[in-house]
């Protein structure tokens, strides 16, 4: 059996985040959803329950006093249970193991616009998941059928052997091989399902996504997993949010960002103007004056915050654009500008106070 900290690539010191971490990582890779080859079905089932175990303390610590990949004492004893069961037939499993197990957890990625984020948005997403059949309504029996009990091991689920020794004939305990250890037998399994309780379908599942989430963040829809077989209980879905970039307006934290473009004459004479933001029009007032990376700060326009009250600002950078092209009489109008002010040669200044020093400060 492998080591469930091998399984994982975790160290046997890695802590409780470490291992969901990891098993994160490997389960996104290895879901059926996602890769649906026998060979990754086979190690998912691995990961699964290597998480299982170390995500538990209780089995956590059962498994580190074993110290060795079986889970029990080096040199491949096993645990106490599995001694007593080889010598005296207890310590092991008591009575039939139930075909019902709790269905798998899925981690999907929910793509949403950085509009959907500043007060957030209900999505109704389809998935093809496993459901609990309806026909057999997770028995796993043809309707009207049910299971049988098995007539190897008498529903215990067991089969003792007495096997010869060095202390002579000792009693031993193993799952019955006619029932898999479940104490019955599925006669008539269920057509639809094929004996297992649950079928594969399409679904529709509805996320709540708050405002203020960004990118990385997950989100957690208890029981919108996989159906368990035999009509156990359904996993979880976990989103893992995308926000999609967009066009005009980044996002800092809870503040949105942009860029305006201003003529030369708006800025030297002044303007308000509107513009279209990501929840309706907003309108600024551009002073006299005003220069090229000069922030502009409109109150509560941002993203709504995640964790409290109120909004993030929206910070627009100006853009005073100087023109390329000017016409004969533009160009007359210009020199008198010119002429009636105090003629000032180019020259440096210190870089502390520069136009790059701005720009790189613009936002941040």
């Amino acid at each position: 059996m492998a080591d469930h900290y091998e399984v994982l690539g975790v160290s046997r010191e890695a802590s409780v985040d470490e291992v969901k971490k990891a098993y994160r990582k490997l389960a996104r890779q290895l879901h059926p959803d996602v890769n649906p080859s026998p060979e990754a079905e086979e190690q998912f089932k691995l990961v699964t329950h290597a998480y299982e175990v170390l995500s538990d303390p209780v089995q956590r610590q059962n498994y580190d006093m074993g110290g060795s990949s079986q889970g029990g004492f080096p040199g491949g004893f096993g645990d106490f249970g599995d001694i007593f069961s080889t010598f005296f037939g207890g310590g092991g499993q008591s009575g039939p193991r139930s075909r019902r197990e709790r269905g798998q957890d899925a981690l999907l990625m929910l793509d949403v616009e950085l509009a959907d984020v500043i007060f957030g948005i209900e999505r109704s997403i389809e998935i093809d998941t496993a459901v609990t059949c309806e026909v057999c309504a997770g028995s796993c029996c043809q309707p009207g059928t049910s299971p049988v009990r098995c007539d190897i091991c008498g529903g215990s689920g067991s089969i003792a052997r007495a096997v010869r020794s060095l202390l002579g004939n000792v009693m031993t305990q193993s799952p019955c091989g006619s029932c898999r250890g479940y104490g019955t037998v599925i006669a008539h399994p269920c057509s639809v399902c094929a004996g297992q309780g649950r079928v594969r379908a399409r679904r529709t599942v509805t996320v709540d996504v708050p405002a203020g989430v960004d990118t990385g963040v997950r989100l957690q829809v208890p029981g919108a997993g996989e159906a368990g077989p035999a009509g156990g209980s359904a996993g979880d879905i976990y989103f893992e949010i995308r926000v999609r970039s967009h066009d005009v307006f980044s996002r800092a934290q809870d503040d949105l960002l942009c860029t305006l473009d201003v003529s030369m004459t708006d800025a030297i004479l002044g303007t308000s103007t509107t513009f279209e933001g990501l929840d309706g029009d907003i309108e600024i007032e551009i002073k006299p004056g005003i220069q090229s990376a000069d922030v502009i700060t409109v109150k509560n326009r941002g993203v709504t915050k995640l964790r409290g009250h109120g909004r993030g600002d929206l910070r627009v950078g100006v853009h005073v654009v100087t023109p390329s092209k000017l016409s004969k009489k533009e160009q007359e109008l210009i020199s008198q500008f010119a002429a009636g002010r105090k003629a000032e040669a180019p020259s440096l200044a210190p870089y502390q106070q520069g136009i790059f020093s701005k720009l790189r400060g613009r936002f941040f």
